[in-house]
């Protein structure tokens, strides 16, 4: 697969793989939405969630104790809606989808989160696995999902993240089905770059994980498999939101699943050979 061909067909026009960060977030400001994958090719991407300031140090914590799922790329001051990752950008706009959580439960998808800003608000921008899908794609492996144009499948799993004070939850995965043959390269150009997400947590037997239907995902879309192909799990940048399903914090606001932020960092920047 050639990088015209890494794009979603519902949201992202056949040039998106093209588009810079700048204007993919200019797109996404004026209200286009939808899954990110294939989106300003060589470019990171990042999950974000938002917390009060009284909950930033559990939130930490917990990326700090759990850097597979949780890899952090950078924290915000209180109120602040930059990054470095993308200098000029704005955390309330520029993102296709966010969601708005109260006391643990989703209460808003909007497209930009203007009128829950908060002045308490920390950021964090946590590593996304969209990233390294260049690596495996110009290694010859598959990706089913950006051939049927949906986003990836995600599943709540049975590994309970190390917690942090309040905070604690599931370990959340995507999943990609690889063919055996492509499963080497698969393994070797995700776990080149741990910032986002790094080498499979598990490749095989999806109830191993507590998954008990690969068509049923918690996130994202059902993708079709290969007849040979394998499962491949990736730990994944929903896992805080499933922290704060289980610990409740009074609010919060994260990325919808599949719908990220793309900044200006290069995927060079975080390959460790």
């Amino acid at each position: 697969m050639n990088r015209t061909q890494l794009r979603h067909q519902d949201v992202l026009d056949e040039h998106a793989h093209s588009w810079s960060p700048d204007e993919a977030r200019t797109r996404f400001r004026s209200g286009v939405s939808g899954p990110t994958a294939g989106c300003a090719a060589g470019h990171t991407q990042a999950n974000l969630i938002s917390v009060p300031a009284d909950w930033a140090y559990e939130m930490l914590l917990f990326c700090q104790r759990n850097p597979k799922p949780c890899p952090v790329l950078d924290v915000t001051d209180a109120g602040s809606w930059t990054t470095v990752l993308a200098p000029g950008a704005d955390l309330r706009t520029d993102l296709p989808r966010y969601r708005v959580w109260e006391h643990g439960e989703l209460v808003e998808e909007p497209t930009d989160v203007l009128a829950h800003w908060r002045d308490d608000l920390v950021s964090f921008l946590i590593g996304c696995s969209f990233t390294f899908e260049w690596a495996l794609a110009e290694a010859g492996v598959p990706l089913r999902h950006l051939e049927q144009g949906r986003n990836v499948s995600m599943y709540v799993t049975n590994r309970q993240c190390r917690p942090a004070g309040r905070l604690h939850g599931p370990m959340v995965v995507s999943m990609r089905p690889v063919p055996p043959e492509h499963l080497a390269a698969a393994i070797r150009e995700s776990s080149l770059l741990p910032a986002v997400h790094g080498s499979p947590v598990h490749c095989g037997a999806p109830d191993v994980l507590g998954i008990e239907d690969l068509t049923r995902p918690d996130f994202g879309d059902p993708v079709d498999a290969g007849p040979d192909d394998i499962p491949v799990f990736w730990a994944c940048g929903v896992t805080p939101q499933a922290a704060v399903m289980a610990s409740r914090p009074p609010f919060a606001i994260t990325h919808a699943p599949g719908q990220m932020f793309i900044t200006d960092a290069r995927d060079e920047q975080y390959r460790v050979a």
